[in-house]
């Protein structure tokens, strides 16, 4: 809603579908992010739909990656 540029807008929007498709699959934002943030580069393209929240929750969501700045987090 406040973005400064129309590119912003877009970039929020593929945001905020993320995190609402996630909460739709009962998959925490905040873990699918971080583990998809960190494995996109080396997933083989041929298998990016494992990525979306849905099949990600069912292929990573037991044993999700974490990042280094969520152990020192209380």
């Amino acid at each position: 809603m406040f973005s400064w540029t129309e590119l912003g807008a877009q970039h929020v929007g593929v945001v905020q579908s993320l995190i609402a498709t996630s909460r739709l699959h009962q998959v925490d934002p905040y873990d699918y992010l971080v583990d998809v943030l960190q494995r996109v580069g080396q997933h083989p393209a041929a298998d990016v739909a494992q990525l979306t929240p849905r099949l990600w929750a069912q292929h990573f969501g037991k044993a999700p990656l974490r990042s280094d700045i969520s152990r020192h987090v209380a």
